[in-house]
């Protein structure tokens, strides 16, 4: 048994997440998480909310609520959200926790032990008319690099190029939308990323498995132009985490607090410690290599954006503190699911979100579109049609076809128990070949994390038991063999459990349920599938579920496609 540490990009705090986050991060980790614990192995899944950083002090102040209040609620909401999406966090923490703040302290402690923090006077940008000094984020203008006209002032969202804010043509306040800047000095402290560079372009060449969407963002920020950059780790804020040399006060840095980029990775151990504390497990072996660590595979998911933070800033903080910290064995990033022809946006309001999505169908609907649909080797769109499509052909034909069909015919013919009678010949040997080819492929796309091609083999899965069915037909055989029905249908049923444990990580609430209708807590792996086949004897008592999956109506779908148009309010 193995054990595995996973991690999701955190979700910022400043509203509901959209499809689009969901799907670029949370949801396939989870998807990862399930299948890995329902191998046997040791999962410890860690998530947290984002806090820091003035995007939580707008949003509180347009909400005219304390930030802390703000985001103590809306960790509750998001949380909430989480659970009810099937999301199986181990512990799903907050990057303000007080074991963020000493962690954050410790790491900017030893980074300046190392030599690798450096004091800077520079000039920042200050709004005359919004009265503070921004960060970078909340100063737009146009790309110098690719022409994106709402670039921000520390990265292009469009190119991902590296930006400062004095990069930008015509630059704004993203607050007031004022052109009234001027730029004032003020100092902060930098982390020497570039005296780490060759480090971390060796460590990044050992990752011979990671997604070329990955290491190719990675080595762009390495090495184009001048190369790597150090990069702000402080900010003239009030909300987040004091800057403080471990448990020093550091001179000259009164009243400033650390960037969120700097502190939100690091809330991923933090996370680890407040799991820790609520649980009474010990987080080090999950963390430190000289406490246990070096047996622990680390993934990471992610949307793009979020790649140089976690390939370079992260990795940079651990690497620089000479301490026996887990590094990331294996980073799987994802494009962006663009929405009915243009983009999701949390800022803009544009799409369907978490909230919204559970107001009108289960969460499981949701998961298998986005994970069938998961935008791996490039961008991938959401459109109400297709979500229609897939829902009524793989859900409702396929898998709660075949569900109903057994069931029902069982149920009239042998009544609510397993039926005994019959051997297996010729057509049930090829089907078990079948699914055991198909079950392997499946976990081999599992483990290589492929999300879409294990999706596409998990249907294939179902089909076979819809094509073996069709071709058995046992409601004629009856007629004049029934025995030879029974053998089917025991079969077929025996397949509502082999496909429940196999579809638990993409749809669980479904998969609980035809569990429950064939009252059995057996979720054991079909490492042998003829074996598997013969799980529920005969005898064995069950129900016949409710439809698994109801059917999305051309109205259903042209009075959502209506409703999610134009923005949220």
């Amino acid at each position: 048994m193995t054990r595995t540490l996973i991690t999701s990009a955190l979700p910022y705090i400043n509203g509901i997440k959209h499809l689009g986050n969901l799907v670029g991060s949370q949801l396939p980790a989870d998807l990862y998480a399930r299948y890995l614990r329902g191998r046997g192995n040791e999962v410890l899944f860690l998530c947290a909310t984002d806090e820091h950083g003035t995007p939580a002090e707008l949003a509180a102040a347009k909400a005219g609520k304390p930030v802390a209040e703000y985001c103590a609620e809306m960790h509750e909401v998001q949380a909430d959200i989480a659970r009810r999406f099937g999301l199986s966090f181990d512990h799903f923490g907050r990057s303000s926790s007080p074991q963020n703040h000493k962690l954050t302290q410790h790491f900017a402690g030893k980074l300046a032990e190392a030599g690798l923090i450096r004091e800077v006077s520079e000039k920042q940008v200050f709004s005359n008319a919004d009265g503070r000094f921004l960060p970078d984020r909340y100063i737009e203008g146009t790309c110098p690099n690719c022409g994106y006209d709402k670039a921000r002032g520390d990265q292009c969202e469009n190119c991902t190029k590296q930006l400062d804010p004095t990069d930008l043509i015509e630059p704004r306040s993203a607050i007031s939308g004022s052109t009234d800047l001027e730029v004032r000095e003020t100092k902060h402290l930098f982390l020497r990323q570039s005296a780490l560079r060759d480090d971390l372009d060796k460590w990044i060449d050992t990752k011979t498995d990671w997604p070329i969407l990955t290491v190719s963002i990675a080595k762009k920020w390495l090495h184009d132009g001048d190369g790597l950059q150090d990069r702000g780790i402080t900010r003239d804020l009030d909300w987040g985490i004091a800057v403080k040399k471990g448990e020093e006060d550091w001179p000259g840095m009164e009243g400033k607090v650390f960037y969120v980029w700097f502190d939100a990775p690091i809330e991923y151990i933090a996370c680890a410690e407040e799991w820790a504390e609520a649980t009474g497990n010990d987080w080090e072996r999950w963390w430190r290599t000289d406490k246990g660590a070096d047996d622990v595979r680390y993934v990471q998911f992610m949307g793009k954006d979020n790649v140089p933070f976690h390939t370079l800033g992260f990795p940079a903080t651990l690497l620089g503190s000479g301490e026996p910290w887990k590094m990331v064995d294996h980073l799987k990033s994802f494009n962006y699911l663009n929405y009915d022809g243009g983009q999701f946006s949390t800022s803009q309001g544009r799409g369907v979100f978490m909230d919204q999505a559970l107001e009108i169908l289960p969460s499981d609907y949701w998961r298998w579109w986005l994970l069938s649909h998961a935008p791996e080797s490039s961008d991938s769109e959401f459109t109400w049609e297709n979500f229609q499509s897939s829902v009524n052909k793989d859900l409702a034909d396929v898998l709660g076809n075949f569900v109903s069909r057994i069931t029902k015919f069982c149920r009239s013919k042998f009544g609510e128990t397993v039926p005994e009678g019959g051997e297996q010949g010729a057509p049930e040997a090829e089907l078990i070949a079948n699914l055991t080819t198909r079950i392997t492929a499946y976990q081999g796309f599992m483990d290589a994390m492929e999300v879409r091609k294990s999706a596409q083999e998990l249907r294939a899965i179902w089909v076979l038991g819809n094509e073996y069915l069709q071709a058995a037909a046992p409601w004629s055989t009856f007629k004049e063999d029934p025995k030879k029905a029974a053998m089917q249908v025991r079969l077929g049923l025996n397949l509502i459990r082999l496909y429940a444990v196999l579809s638990a990580p993409f749809i669980p609430d479904a998969a609980a349920r035809m569990l429950s209708a064939m009252n059995t807590l057996d979720t054991g792996w079909p490492d042998d599938v003829a074996s598997a086949l013969s799980a529920l004897p005969v005898g064995h008592e069950f129900s016949v579920p409710d439809v698994l999956f109801a059917k999305i109506s051309d109205e259903d779908r042209e009075d959502w496609q209506s409703r999610f148009s134009g923005t949220r309010s």
